[in-house]
């Protein structure tokens, strides 16, 4: 019977002698959760921990793109296409596009997207995504001196987001869609960030189902590292999405925030996708995606308290406020 360990993240300055530290970043836990699907959870000391599962939770991660995974990274979306669920339209002319790049100014990343993922949206033809992307990519790279992913399911538009400057891949389909993505990323030693979903954005939200959802995300993204692993891709180039919103009811993604600090067992960093997302709204009485940054800066920081290393957001600027402050209020003094 196979067994999962979820560490029982805690933030506070001051840690007990037998707390083990979290990823090598600023959570500890004295005692893990051990989840299995034929029986209650119940709570272990750390130390009686499997050496190897105790090895991956606690191992500090390795640097993606240059930048240190020590501290909470944000990565600031911006989407130049004309149907994104929150910003459709708005940055789809290349001026538009950097001015928004710009407003985001205190990103540690920057993720491009050219193809809609919100629910019932289709695909878009590969010529059309490059055209979007690349030269957005292109002239960001002259001024941006943080990260730039590319947001594609696509191995053609991410070698041509490469091509103009972008370090780093992010694909909802964990190379799923397109069988050429893995050897780009082993060729081009970039890391990706491998996303949860089930089914594709067409049919995504129709009626999705799991046995146990945590652990059914968790094995599979444990397949899809191994897999990306065996292309050829070192494992610490590669960043791990439990894909909130991606083929989950709202149930579902309480599941997974609730749970995000077993996803720390597959030694990879964890990146967080849940800004101004449909739950948000529905739980915090919004129905117009503009008005869920409040909402979207509460997951967040839940996110951050259970170890998230990436935070995927619109309202860079105010998450970073909200970062500062938690962590100057958890500390006890100023960061």
């Amino acid at each position: 019977m196979a067994e999962y360990f979820r560490p029982l993240v805690i933030c506070d300055p001051v840690r007990p002698r037998d707390a083990v530290g979290l990823a090598g970043g600023w959570g500890w836990f004295t005692h893990a959760e051990v989840l299995s699907r034929n029986r209650s959870g119940r709570v272990i000391p750390a130390a009686d921990i499997p050496a190897g599962v105790l090895s991956r939770l606690t191992g500090p991660r390795a640097d993606i793109a240059g930048l240190s995974m020590e501290h909470p990274r944000l990565m600031g979306i911006l989407n130049v296409t004309p149907d994104s669920f929150s910003d459709g339209g708005r940055f789809l002319q290349k001026d538009a596009a950097l001015a928004q790049a710009g407003a985001m100014g205190s990103a540690d990343m920057l993720d491009i997207g050219g193809e809609s993922t919100r629910p019932g949206s289709a695909p878009v033809l590969v010529p059309e995504e490059i055209a979007r992307t690349a030269p957005v990519i292109a002239a960001l790279r002259q001024s941006f001196a943080g990260v730039i992913s590319i947001d594609t399911r696509k191995s053609e538009v991410a070698r041509a987001a490469l091509e103009s400057g972008a370090t780093m891949l992010n694909d909802v389909s964990a190379m799923e869609y397109d069988a050429g993505m893995a050897p780009l990323a082993a060729e081009r030693d970039v890391p990706i960030c491998l996303m949860h979903a089930q089914g594709t954005p067409e049919t995504m939200q129709a009626d999705p189902q799991y046995d146990n959802v945590l652990l059914d995300v968790y094995d599979a993204l444990a397949g899809w590292v191994d897999r990306a692993v065996a292309a050829g891709i070192d494992r610490s180039r590669i960043v791990i999405d439990p894909g909130i919103g991606f083929g989950k009811t709202m149930q579902h993604n309480l599941t997974l925030l609730a749970g995000l600090s077993l996803f720390h067992g597959l030694g990879c960093p964890i990146l967080l996708g849940a800004s101004r997302k449909r739950f948000i709204g529905t739980l915090g009485n919004a129905p117009d995606a503009d008005d869920r940054m409040p909402g979207s800066i509460a997951v967040a920081l839940a996110g951050v308290a259970q170890g998230v290393q990436i935070l995927r957001v619109h309202d860079i600027s105010q998450t970073r406020q909200a970062l500062t402050l938690w962590r100057a209020a958890t500390r006890g003094t100023t960061p």
